[in-house]
């Protein structure tokens, strides 16, 4: 890897996200692995069920385990 993309990589790290970011990834990753499996599974139909069970921003929910 060359140093301008580690640069950027290590920049992008450090990089705050909002909530409004962390919801739009969220819901990016739900699409990406439901439609994979199902191509009937919309955008939309993942917005529904995403404003229906709202993010509660705690991220260690469902993180792997540190201290087993």
């Amino acid at each position: 890897m060359n140093e301008p993309l580690k640069a950027l990589i290590e920049a992008a790290r450090k990089a705050p996200q909002t909530k409004r970011d962390l919801e739009v990834q969220r819901r990016s990753f739900a699409y990406g692995n439901t439609h994979f499996e199902n191509s009937r599974i919309t955008r939309e139909m993942v917005d529904k069920i995403a404003d229906e069970m709202p993010f509660s921003g705690d991220l260690s929910v469902g993180a792997p385990r540190t201290d087993e």
